[in-house]
């Protein structure tokens, strides 16, 4: 039987895998799929799991439930050697060890692109991951419990002042989701104003979320303005050590929430395979999602999809003439993927991947949000539901669907839920603080010998007194000597 190996469980793997157990009986073909994870984050709800709108674990989906007939390895992939069709697999506890395959998917996704920065890799968030969005969320009402205690002045301002770098989609989306909880926690500090909190955007371009035409960026602006927001564009971060922030324009100030989200790059995996990359280090595959050569020659029974993937655009309107890394094109080329991969087992042909985009989509907190298709451009709260509605249906299985859409409809009844729970990131604290532990033994005294007491002399008599009658004596006798006998009566 063949080994289909999967690299990477996020959407493309994920919905290959999903998809290979329609079109495959399990006599076709054995499924492997490793990941570091052992469930699919769907990346377009954490801005909203940081404005506590989606709660963290709706936002995932468990692999080992859907994925009924792959055997799931929760570990990473570490070298892949294609030539002998094996790969070297190493789990969090425990010694790698190699597996071979017959057919391998590269999906191993992406993860953030950051710059030299100084500060940035000690003081920044990510968003890649839903712990990134748990923790963004957690520190953010964190801070607005602190700041409530403290008088107005720099350390209360540093801790309510928050920054975004990068002003992409994801972006723009959690600048708005941030500012959107900021405004819903000042209901509950009577202590702090709208004018205590600072939200600041920094993008090196001179406009904002490229995806959509210049008059609805502009619109995103004009709203971000209204709502308090500064969007600093053709501005560079250029110091962020101690969460003093330092811009291009000389402008200064401190922040204690840092968000990076100024692009993604390639998995670094692929440094360590014989698979071809190209210059930016992403995977050179053919529009039906094979993997090719420099010269265009086809590396049998090898396949990569998704971000880690350089993935022709056939509507010729990717940027440098790929699919854009996001979950749209991942979903549909990992769908793809397992129909091809199918065929090709069959010994039928395979297709060649083409989408021409719907348009796109953005939450900018709640009841907020952008849509763009072509001219068309809707704005504001009809936006804001168009994008709820989309990604409502999209994420993965009927399961997770029907817990973000009744996830929506609590929060809507009865609020979203503003409880930080930082203090899982150290969850043994309150237990070691009051935990009782065994005295230690008492440290032995020294035993010490009490001075010896040198022994009494005895006083001799001058004259050693003897008993009567004893062999030797002569001379007077002290002891009293015995009585005469009375004379006999006549």
């Amino acid at each position: 039987m063949p080994r289909i190996l999967i690299v990477g469980g996020g959407y493309a793997g994920f919905y290959t895998a999903w998809k290979l157990e329609k079109w495959l009986s399990a006599k076709d073909a054995e499924i492997v799929v490793v990941d570091p994870l052992s469930y699919l984050t769907y990346q377009p709800f954490l801005p909203e799991v940081v404005g506590g709108a989606v709660e963290a674990r709706h936002a995932v989906v468990d692999q080992r439930k859907h994925l009924k007939r792959s055997r799931v390895i929760t570990a990473k992939v570490t070298r892949i050697d294609h030539a002998a069709k094996t790969a070297e697999i190493t789990p969090p506890v425990g010694e790698p060890w190699t597996m071979s395959y017959d057919q391998i998917v590269v999906t191993a996704g992406s993860v953030s692109r950051t710059f030299p920065i100084p500060g940035v890799a000690d003081e920044a968030f990510g968003l890649k991951t839903i712990e990134e969005a748990v923790a963004i969320r957690d520190r953010i009402v964190r801070n607005f419990e602190l700041a409530a205690n403290l008088p107005a002045g720099p350390e209360r301002d540093r801790l309510l002042t928050f920054v975004v770098v990068g002003g992409g989609f994801a972006g723009i989306e959690v600048f708005g989701e941030m500012r959107s909880l900021a405004s819903a926690l000042l209901a509950r500090y009577p202590q702090l104003t709208f004018d205590d909190t600072h939200f600041h955007l920094i993008e090196a371009m001179s406009r904002i979320m490229p995806e959509v035409s210049l008059p609805t960026s502009h619109w995103v602006l004009k709203n971000y303005a209204e709502r308090g927001a500064n969007v600093h564009l053709d501005t560079q971060l250029k110091d962020a050590t101690g969460g003093v922030i330092q811009l291009s324009t000389g402008e200064t100030f401190e922040s204690d929430v840092i968000v990076w989200t100024a692009g993604v790059m390639a998995s670094p995996m692929l440094r360590n395979t014989d698979l071809p990359t190209e210059e930016r280090g992403r995977l050179r595959v053919k529009a039906d999602l094979r993997v090719v050569t420099a010269d265009g020659d086809v590396v049998p029974d090898a396949w990569g999809a998704g971000d880690v993937a350089a993935v022709p655009d056939l509507t010729g309107k990717g940027v440098g003439g790929f699919c854009v890394p996001n979950a749209q094109h991942a979903v549909r080329q990992g769908k793809l993927l397992a129909k091809n991969i199918a065929a090709s087992l069959r010994g039928e042909g395979v297709k060649d991947y083409y989408h021409e985009s719907l348009g796109a989509v953005a939450g900018l907190g709640l009841y907020v949000g952008a849509f763009q298709s072509g001219k068309i451009a809707v704005k504001g709260f009809p936006a804001w539901v168009m994008h709820r509605g989309y990604h409502g249906l999209a994420i993965p299985t009927w399961e997770r669907k029907i817990r973000v859409i009744g996830n929506w409809v609590f929060n809507f009844v009865l609020g979203r839920d503003m409880v930080q729970l930082l203090a899982r990131e150290q969850p043994r604290v309150a237990f070691e603080t009051f935990a009782s532990r065994p005295k230690p033994p008492a440290a032995a005294e020294p035993v010490t010998e009490a001075p010896k007491r040198a022994p009494r002399a005895r006083k001799k008599p001058e004259v050693e007194p003897e008993l009567p009658g004893a062999k030797g004596v002569e001379g007077p006798v002290y002891a009293n000597p015995a009585p005469e006998p009375e004379p006999a009566k006549k």
